[in-house]
């Protein structure tokens, strides 16, 4: 104990440790040492965010934490605690209605988590203990438990693969619940592990927890008796995920190594990250100007009050003498209550409603892009997902759209077209291209001598062997994680060499005498997004020793001879040119030292339990040098469907397209002509390494600079690559904001940009780089890959892939096509943001509409803080008679109907930078509300200028003055949604009509009852005596029209304008 505790207080805890060590079977490695289980957390899942006990504290600290909600709380306490001329009920209703339907949104959402959980954590699984099979529940596997799977069950947790059903030690698993990635995944038993694992003795020592789902480092101790222990290492080929599921294996038995939160999985699970979207920041900037026109009113009245009570008889008159407690209060603090009383008056200037309204609408509009049959995908069977739906209007104020080109423009649906051989083509086409090619038959090859025949069936082989590709269990088909790899086999296949399977590190090949070549599978040299490239060691029957590679020409010309190089180059840059993806193929025969030197330089560094990946690269560096040159393939990847018509569209809406690419410049390029990013016309600029190889090695941008702004009626396009924006981004700090802010300048005048051999960290730094320039415009990045994960969580969307949809996992919307971005942008998109904003703009009016009579009438009863309204109308006004009109118009209004909107991609232009929730708008809405709310309060004050109102003579009284204004408020607030409304439905109809009758239901019910839990009742009566009053009817109609004339006359006299005179009724 003594120990633990000084090593937790001195850094030692097993957190921080960098490794942790696991006992195969809960026993210890060597017979004669002590055994000490380590403690490692359980299985279970946590995913909730509350419990039973603390979702009460925790969910009302973090609502109150919104400005708007501490704001109601605030006024609501100064309401108890302070005489106030409102009832602490005004406030404190419409902030618990407010509080309530957040906590049980929330608490409902948390629920579905506690659910979720609950059914993971009970999951039945089979675990080996003592020679015996085991269930039990997922939650209690500890770390070192050996667990059973079985075919197209999920990994209960993070699993080291001990045996395997399959021959060849291997088992295949998709990782869909991961990544999204729906290929088969080859992973690997651990070698020489004995069969019966209950007299297995081991230990595993590995990385403490990490949420790189791709990485994993580890040994594993293997003690057999009077022997000395063997290590074998562990890489991530030989990790089980949980929530990964096996696939075309009976079943496997693992060890467990993470388990619960620790597993890779719940360590990748993390919420969205808040993005503010510009209707938010708007809402916040129009709260401060009610705040300010609030704190002026307060200020206004308590200033006047004490003015008018200065005068003579008018601070104690005859009839209401102070008393002896109010005489002796101090003058700054009874102003200062007043102040606060004044504030209490006008606070609902302040829209709290307006937040859960704001929410429930987005909330419920997403549902809307879920639910659209369009985006639905009868190839993967899946439509449009939601993430989050926080940023709905964000998608009709997109300013750039960067985006991927490989399973993004293009569909990852790989087709091997040709390849080249030594500087000679070769077309699997029935026509001679060339003086230079030569025709593959299926069956057969052109020799032309005896050197090309061998040169031809050595490049075959290469592809035959250096690949991770997998034959399904019926010999029919191929599994890999890449569709490149498949295309590659099976073109090898086309042309004689068929590649038959691997079987216990033996790989088989058919050549095209039908003769089955075997090879022995010594190393495997990953692919990785640095190197660019793969390779296997092999060695053949008469005992030749050769490393197979392939990659990126970038990456395999400077390893192979120089003169080697030039026939195939052109090629390469003939076919990218074309718009194919090219691979350059090279091979190395090994001598005996070589490779020995090699073997065990990998073994060492693969079970290095520190800086492996490093070690890795070093020696992959080293042994893939000094290679000789083979040829090069090509492979056609087609354009997505309606690519072109779709990128058109975005143009047209006001976008600007950029192409962010690992592939090859010419490639890339072809692509943007393919898609009409480029046209015929469109003058390139091009900022490569290629075109600083004459200045100095300096990117120079006065010259472009100057061509982009000089010519307005030429298009331009902008190219830039990888290593050229590496050195703008990375140059001295003197010179990389100059060179940012030019690059930024050129890339912003240009119609399209094309940034090619890009690593993703760049592809996240031109994002950051466009959205955080002047103006801060608003970004959208699509992509299908892992390797776009960082520039799409820089921005909003992404796309469903053959690839892998670890894009869609971290995005917030995504769509199965490239297609179905046109209507989510130009039609939903559109639609959203015209909602919110009228939304939050009629919020606003309605409120100031309703509190300018109550400032008013101060003036009219001494500043007494006489309220114009009764309690429940200040209570029901936002909750019930207004806000159920505006929540459906904000869900159901198309002011242009969809097909409209998808002909016309300009109408987008006209809502862009934030059109409807600038100043301008603002202001024009908020003089409405002021002319609405003097003419409300002045043309019943004119009505009440006739001595005699009701049909005995007599008069109406304060409470009814209050009425007949709340009623025209009511009326015309409700009105003017429906003359704003274009598109009607029965919802529209029932909300509408039915919030008005409700209205004058509630008047006539809550005035028509005593009421015996009320100490005094305002309303007795009032609505139904002033409904008696021909004059009151007269005043309540002519103050609505006179409200609503404007109104009328813009609808009735406004000319249809383009689109919008081609409406389609619905």
């Amino acid at each position: 104990m003594l120990r633990r505790g000084l090593n937790r207080l001195l850094g030692g805890d097993e957190r921080r440790v960098d490794s942790r060590t696991v006992y195969v079977g809960h026993r210890p490695g060597s017979t004669n040492e002590a055994f000490i289980p380590p403690k490692f957390c359980d299985n279970r899942i946590v995913s909730s965010k509350y419990t039973v006990w603390n979702f009460l504290p925790k969910n009302l600290f973090e609502q109150f934490r919104r400005i708007a909600n501490f704001y109601f709380l605030i006024i609501f306490l100064v309401q108890v605690i302070v005489d106030t001329p409102t009832s602490p009920v005004t406030s404190g209703l419409p902030l618990f209605f407010v509080i309530t339907v957040t906590a049980i949104k929330q608490g409902y959402e948390d629920w579905l988590r506690h659910r979720a959980d609950y059914e993971v954590n009970k999951y039945p699984v089979t675990v080996l203990e003592n020679g015996q099979r085991i269930r039990k529940e997922s939650e209690n596997i500890k770390v070192g438990d050996v667990v059973e799977v079985k075919e197209d069950e999920t990994f209960p947790c993070d699993l080291i693969l001990l045996q395997s059903s399959r021959d060849d030690d291997t088992c295949f698993v998709t990782t869909a619940s991961l990544d999204g990635e729906s290929n088969h995944k080859t992973h690997y038993t651990v070698p020489d592990i004995e069969t019966d694992l209950e007299t297995l003795r081991a230990t595993i020592e590995c990385e403490q927890p990490q949420s790189d789902l791709y990485k994993f480092v580890g040994r594993m101790n293997i003690y057999k008796n009077n022997q000395e222990h063997a290590v074998r290492s562990l890489g991530p080929e030989n990790l089980l995920l949980k929530g990964a599921t096996l696939k075309n294996t009976q079943k496997i038995c693992g060890v467990a190594v993470y388990t619960g939160m620790e597993t890779k999985m719940a360590l990748n699970y993390q919420g969205k990250s808040q993005k503010r979207s510009a209707v938010e920041k708007s809402i916040n900037a129009f709260l401060l100007v009610y705040l300010c026109i609030l704190l002026s009113k307060a200020l206004v009245c308590t200033t006047l009050k004490y003015v008018w009570q200065s005068k003579p008889g008018q601070d104690e008159p005859w009839y209401n003498e102070k008393t002896q407690r109010e005489k002796d209060t101090n003058l700054y603090l009874k102003m200062f209550t007043d102040f606060l009383s004044f504030m209490v008056l006008f606070n609902f200037i302040i829209p709290v409603s307006m937040y859960v309204t704001v929410e429930m609408q987005k909330f419920l509009g997403s549902l809307f892009i879920t639910w659209d049959k369009d985006f639905f995908d009868p190839e993967i069977k899946e439509g449009a997902l939601v993430n989050t739906s926080d940023l709905n209007e964000e998608l009709g104020q997109v300013e750039y759209v960067f985006t991927d080109k490989t399973g993004t423009l293009t569909q990852n649906n790989m087709e091997f077209i040709e390849c080249c051989i030594d500087g000679f083509q070769y077309s699997y086409r029935d026509t001679i291209n060339d003086c230079t090619s030569r025709v593959l038959s299926e069956l057969q090859l052109l020799y032309m001598t005896p050197h090309a025949a061998e040169r031809e069936e050595l490049f075959l082989r290469a592809l035959c062997l250096c690949h991770t590709v997998q034959v399904d269990g019926l010999g029919r088909g191929f599994i890999a994680s890449s569709p490149d790899e498949v295309a590659l086999v099976k073109g090898a296949m086309r042309y004689g060499f068929t590649f038959l399977g691997l079987e216990s590190k033996t790989m088989k090949i058919l050549n095209r005498n039908k003769d089955v070549e075997i090879y022995e599978l010594l190393h495997v040299l990953n692919f990785d997004p640095v190197r660019r490239r793969m390779s296997v060691i092999v060695r053949s029957k008469s005992g030749d020793t050769l490393l197979f590679c392939k990659g990126a020409d970038t990456s395999i010309f400077p390893r192979v001879r120089q003169e080697e190089v030039e026939g195939i180059r052109l090629h390469v840059e003939r076919n990218a040119t074309e718009g194919y993806r090219t691979l350059c193929v090279a091979y190395k025969c090994l001598s005996p030292e070589e490779y020995a030197q090699a073997d065990a330089e990998l073994r060492e560094a693969r079970l290095a339990l520190q800086d492996r990946e490093e070690k890795l690269m070093a020696v992959y560096n080293q042994v893939e040098t000094g290679m000789s040159l083979i040829g090069a393939t090509a492979v056609e990847d087609r354009l997505q469907e309606e690519a072109a018509e779709t990128m058109e569209a975005l143009q047209a809406a006001g976008m600007k397209v950029w192409v962010l690419t690992g592939d090859k410049m010419e490639t890339a390029k072809s692509t943007c002509y393919a898609c009409r990013l480029f046209q015929r016309n469109t003058e390139l600029l091009e900022l490569t390494v290629r075109t600083l190889e004459d200045g100095g090695k300096k990117p120079h941008f006065s010259s472009l600079y100057y061509r982009s702004w000089c010519s307005t009626n030429q298009d331009y396009g902008f190219i830039i690559d990888g290593a050229t924006l590496s050195m703008v981004l990375n140059s001295s700090e003197s010179t990389s904001s100059r060179y940012k802010s030019l690059l930024l300048q050129i890339c912003q005048n240009c119609t399209a940009v094309l940034c090619c051999r890009m690593a993703p960290l760049q592809k996240a730094q031109i994002v950051k780089m466009v959205k955080n320039s002047k103006g801060s415009p608003i970004t959208l990045s699509i992509g299908d890959g892992a390797n776009d994960v960082s520039m799409i969580l820089e921005a909003h969307v992404g796309i469903k892939g053959k690839e892998g949809r670890q894009a869609v996992r971290n995005s917030d919307y995504a769509i199965p096509k490239l297609r179905h971005l046109k209507k989510l942008l130009l039609a939903h998109g559109h639609l959203y943001y015209v909602r919110i904003a009228h939304l939050v703009q009629y919020f606003f009016y309605k409120n100031l509409c309703f509190i300018l009579p109550q400032f008013l009438y101060q003036f009219f009863c001494g500043y007494s803080q006489q309220p114009l309204y009764d309690a429940a109308y200040l209570t029901m006004y936002n909750i019930c008679f207004t806000s159920m009109p505006i929540l459906a118009y904000s869900l159901l209004e198309q002011h242009i109907c969809i097909d409209v909107l998808l002909e016309n991609a300009s109408l987008y232009r006209e809502i862009a930078k934030n059109a409807m929730l600038r100043w301008g708008p603002f202001l024009k809405w908020t003089l409405l509300g002021v002319f609405h709310g003097l003419l409300f309060f002045f043309g019943v004050r004119l009505l009440f200028c006739n001595p005699a109102l009701q049909d005995n003579g007599q008069v109406f009284g304060n409470w009814s003055y209050g009425t007949i204004v709340f009623t025209v408020l009511v009326f015309t607030v409700t009105l003017k949604l429906a003359l704003d409304t274009r598109h009607w439905t029965w919802i529209n109809h029932f909300v509408i009509w039915g919030s008005l009758a409700f209205y004058v239901f509630f008047s006539f019910f809550w005035g028509g009852i005593i009421w015996p839990f009320l100490k005094q009742q305002r309303l007795y009566f009032v609505f139904a005596n002033m409904l008696s009053s021909v004059s009151a009817w007269l005043v309540i109609i002519l103050l609505i029209l006179l409200s609503l004339l404007p109104e009328i006359l813009l609808v009735v006299f406004r000319k249809p304008r383009g689109p919008r005179s081609h409406q389609v009724e619905l």
